[in-house]
């Protein structure tokens, strides 16, 4: 399964999340899985990418050409895509991926998460989409998420659009046993 992991391009992240970035590499790589991600070798998505060619997997890399020209390209991906600009990037990252992984990250990974699970809840796709929940990272948004179940800005069905886990084991079995959730429409 190609998986598409949206995480982090900062360096200055504790050390926790750069091995965690990694471990979820090597773990996807060891269950056969590829990945498709940001394309640049630096933070979490260097690690993540440096995990998976160290569980001898295979990397694509999708970089918008305003990074390229920075030198911010990972050259050791099997793939390189650069794209025109964010827009063509995230909808390459969408397109080749037959899952989606948000690991910790900034407001980037938040847009391109929330792209796919949006998208997910208007029927446009029917793949995994997950949240990586390493130390705690993730439970303020999953607040959040409860405070819009709520007040009625999205139905409480919509958790089971998207999975919370926070081991690599659950990450993996919860990947090899997925099918999609029969959630309602959108619409009241």
């Amino acid at each position: 399964m190609r998986i598409t992991v949206y995480t982090s391009s900062s360096d200055a992240v504790a050390s926790g999340y750069v091995e965690a970035a990694r471990a979820v590499g090597r773990a996807l790589a060891d269950a056969g899985h590829e990945l498709v991600y940001g394309g640049t070798a630096i933070g979490l998505m260097g690690a993540v990418a440096a995990g998976v060619r160290e569980g001898g997997g295979r990397v694509t890399g999708v970089v918008p050409e305003l990074m390229a020209a920075r030198g911010l390209t990972d050259v050791a991906c099997d793939e390189v895509i650069v794209t025109a600009d964010m827009a063509s990037r995230k909808a390459t990252m969408l397109e080749r991926g037959e899952a989606y992984l948000a690991l910790p990250g900034g407001f980037g990974t938040l847009e391109e998460f929330f792209e796919a699970l949006t998208l997910k809840q208007l029927g446009v796709h029917d793949r995994p989409v997950v949240l990586y929940d390493h130390d705690g990272f993730w439970q303020p948004l999953l607040a959040l998420f409860q405070h819009l179940f709520d007040e009625r800005f999205a139905k409480p069905a919509y958790a089971e659009l998207y999975a919370v886990l926070d081991s690599v084991d659950g990450l993996l079995d919860h990947l090899a046993g997925y099918t999609p959730p029969d959630v309602p429409t959108k619409w009241f």
